[in-house]
């Protein structure tokens, strides 16, 4: 069984930057064209790439290479390929008057083109009663899929909004703001307060070496 410490050890860090509160790149101008040299020094990522912490990609039709080729085909926005017609067709004997097999692979070929249109005008009879309705039921469907899709990309919206709302409000005018500006200061003082501390130590470093040299003058004196 897996303690609640573990768990807390292997959850990823979220590092969270501070754009609501850092504002030294606008105030000062130089650090931003620093910033901006560092970055284009560091290697690009690689196309395509995503952030670490996002799912990876969806792979769609993965398990249906036919439908896959197709989107393929749309994202390169090439042409759909032009119907085959040759099958359509009932090209007689090659030679005249003809084999045996040749008139027996065009009979075939007959008999094959007849079945296919008996295929279509059954097809054509079933799309003409139950097509319209099908056709409705598909168009509503598609429609409560779209309202489903906008909804869901409103909620994501709010919820956005939202977070940085409240990321503005942690990091600007409430308690994380206010406790870095209060460390800020508290730095700054204490780094002051180190400076003069240092240049004390100077000026009683100067005043001993000058008592050294007067005591040794003393002595030399007597």
């Amino acid at each position: 069984m897996t303690s609640p410490i573990d768990n807390n050890e292997q959850r990823p860090a979220i590092l969270d930057s501070l754009p609501y509160y850092d504002n030294d790149l606008e105030q000062y101008p130089i650090l931003k064209e620093k910033v901006e040299k560092e970055l284009a020094r560091e290697p690009k990522p690689p196309p395509h790439s995503i952030h670490p912490l996002l799912p990876p990609r969806f792979e769609l039709f993965k398990d249906n290479p036919v439908l896959a080729a197709e989107l393929a085909r749309i994202e390169a926005n090439q042409s759909l390929s032009s119907i085959d017609t040759v099958r359509y067709q009932l090209p007689g004997p090659a030679s005249t008057p003809g084999t045996d097999e040749e008139w027996q692979a065009a009979l075939r070929n007959a008999h094959a083109q007849l079945e296919h249109l008996r295929i279509r005008h059954t097809n054509l009879a079933l799309l003409q009663t139950y097509g319209a309705n099908a056709w409705r039921i598909n168009n509503y469907r598609l429609e409560e899929t779209a309202k489903q899709a906008e909804k869901a990309l409103e909620e994501l919206k709010e919820q956005t909004t939202q977070l940085n709302r409240d990321r503005k409000n942690a990091q600007a005018s409430t308690r994380y703001g206010a406790q870095l500006t209060a460390l800020e200061t508290k730095w700054t003082e204490l780094l002051s307060s180190i400076l003069q501390i240092e240049m004390a130590n100077v000026a009683l470093d100067a005043e001993v070496k000058h008592l050294h040299r007067k005591e040794a003058e003393l002595s030399t004196g007597m």
